[in-house]
């Protein structure tokens, strides 16, 4: 595949380990938005090292905003799915409802809005 294959060039940063997880707990933030914080809480197993490095990366693809509240201390930065960010929804969506129509059997899952999920 040429590596200036429009499908190349975004696969290869979208399906970096933890992006399209980054994206969804996005979205499911009030407003799509959330604190680091409360990013690194919602993510099992991902370090803070690599959120930071991921959401710069997210944030460099205008897929997140980044903002900064030096007002009060410490530091707030929260994080936001941009309108791009929020389209990827969609896909996420679309690939959830392959998986469960073909590959995974997941009946709490089932096609509940990701959300209003808990899992």
């Amino acid at each position: 595949m040429d590596q200036s294959c429009t499908v190349y060039q975004t696969v290869r940063y979208l399906t970096k380990k933890w992006t399209l997880l980054i994206v969804l707990e996005l979205y499911k933030g009030e407003n799509y938005t959330l604190r680091f914080s409360e990013l690194k809480e919602s993510i099992p197993g991902i370090t803070s090292k690599l959120l930071s490095e991921r959401l710069k990366e997210l944030e460099e693809e205008n897929i997140v905003n980044r903002r900064v509240d030096s007002r009060s201390f410490p530091v707030r930065t929260e994080y936001s799915l941009t309108v791009s960010g929020i389209e990827i929804i969609g896909i996420i969506s679309d690939i959830k409802k392959w998986a469960l129509k073909w590959k995974i059997e997941n009946v709490a899952c089932g096609d509940q809005d990701c959300r209003e999920c808990v899992l």
